[in-house]
């Protein structure tokens, strides 16, 4: 079954290619740069065996992400194939859930993440007024590089990709010839509680599949490109986790566990000088820039297909007459964003953020076993899982999993959330009903 909107007015001119480097974008961000010293705190050298693990457990939710977004291929990823699968309601919460409690509050704190690294350079990152001004801009350029087409900004992706790839891989080349092969040898045996342990804290790193698929609308050729973007881009991000984890540990060995704030930047440090530092900040920095710029190009395509289901503002649905991209869902996105960046008082909400992501894979994962049920004749074939029933429900157990491990804070606070939305949803129905 082939769901495809004939409501969409958006260019499809994402590829292979461009999925996967998105894919690479939205998942590398800044926690590999400092979470290689926080599994090895737990496993040492073993630290892969987690790494392993969560890589396993992602391709089984990425799956379903391919089979669900091989079906369903108009703009909305995530929300349209929870709202195309049960329908509205649970389509509301997930649209809020993905905009605001996955992406807004995560976006906010990149951007400040953003001018903390730059404070290496210069303090004025760390001044009020030049930190709101800074946002000002890079908020500013991301949202004219996203309005003025899609292609610039699949370019932007591609560039921004890459030049974050570049140090990370001169890192794994470069740093395999100092590694010593004491320093990899196991001395904490992995037991299913320390690999537990980390993977709930590892896998975190592994989020990102659930941007680009926002912009499935603009996807040529979904059944053969969503599969093959996905697995692409998750195997990429695998091989080098890994990787950065096996240099890290071997290079740094027992003191990697010292360098908490900044592994990578210790074993660049080793390898070339103080050079080799600031190399891996300004790395850092691209990675936070081209993190946020997938999201700002991505997390708008979410308020638009909202718009176009009745369930946000129809002023989101506006598409530019010469750009063709959904230029009111931009500005406002990046404008609230641009505000809570520069408040600050997001910080102690960001905590919503990865249950939020949690919440929305499993409604992915469900929305999977539904809509293969749902079984309507066709005559296009599309992408389907190997295996039947088997995969979605060990990611569904997975997912139950890791929200079984959720602190009490972030389950009443995702509570408060949903609640909040829920009142908000049925406040708006009743008024359409007696204007």
């Amino acid at each position: 079954m082939a769901v495809i909107m004939e409501k969409e007015k958006l260019k499809r001119e994402i590829g292979v290619l461009t999925l996967s480097l998105a894919i690479i974008n939205m998942t590398i961000g800044t926690g590999i740069f400092i979470i290689p010293a926080i599994i090895s705190e737990n496993l040492g050298a073993a630290a892969i065996v987690a790494y392993i693990v969560c890589g396993v457990l992602m391709f089984l939710i990425a799956l379903c992400f391919a089979e669900v977004g091989s079906k369903v291929t108009s703009n909305g990823g995530t929300y349209t194939y929870i709202e195309t699968a049960f329908g509205p309601f649970p389509g509301f919460i997930a649209n809020n859930l993905f905009w605001f409690g996955t992406a807004m509050l995560s976006d906010a704190a990149v951007a400040n993440g953003l001018a903390d690294t730059l404070k290496y350079f210069s303090p004025l990152f760390g001044a009020e007024l030049y930190r709101t001004l800074f946002f000002v801009f890079i908020f500013g350029i991301l949202a004219l590089i996203n309005i003025r087409s899609t292609k610039n900004s699949m370019k932007f992706i591609e560039l921004t990709t890459f030049v974050k790839l570049i140090p990370l891989i001169l890192l794994i080349v470069i740093g395999t010839s100092f590694i010593s092969s004491e320093n990899l040898v196991w001395t904490i045996t992995p037991t299913v509680g320390n690999i537990g342990n980390a993977s709930l804290l590892l896998i975190f790193a592994f989020f990102g599949v659930e941007y680009p698929m926002a912009n499935s609308g603009e996807i040529k050729n979904a059944k053969r490109t969503i599969p093959l973007g996905i697995f692409f881009g998750i195997s990429a991000v695998l091989i080098i986790y890994i990787s950065i984890q096996v240099v890290t540990q071997g290079v740094l060995g027992n003191t990697l566990v010292s360098h908490k704030d900044a592994p990578l930047g210790a074993v660049a440090e080793i390898i070339a000088g103080k050079s080799g530092i600031i190399i891996m900040i300004l790395a850092i920095a691209i990675s936070m820039f081209g993190n946020l710029g997938g999201s700002i190009f991505s997390t708008p395509r979410v308020l638009y297909a909202g718009a176009q289901d009745s369930l946000m503002p129809k002023v989101f649905e506006k598409v530019h007459t010469k750009y063709f991209t959904p230029y009111i869902a931009i500005l406002f996105y990046t404008v609230l964003g641009l505000l809570f960046a520069s408040i600050g008082g997001f910080k102690q909400l960001a905590i919503i953020s990865g249950a939020s992501t949690l919440l929305i894979y499993l409604g992915v994962i469900l929305s999977t076993i539904k809509l293969r049920k749902r079984g309507s004749p066709t005559l296009e074939k599309t992408f389907q899982i190997p295996g039947g029933i088997i995969i979605p429900l060990l990611a569904v157990g997975v997912i139950l999993w890791l929200l079984s491990n959720l602190s009490r804070l972030e389950i009443i606070s995702l509570m408060i959330f949903i609640v909040v939305f829920t009142l908000i949803y049925f406040s708006t129905k009743l008024v359409r009903k007696n204007p």
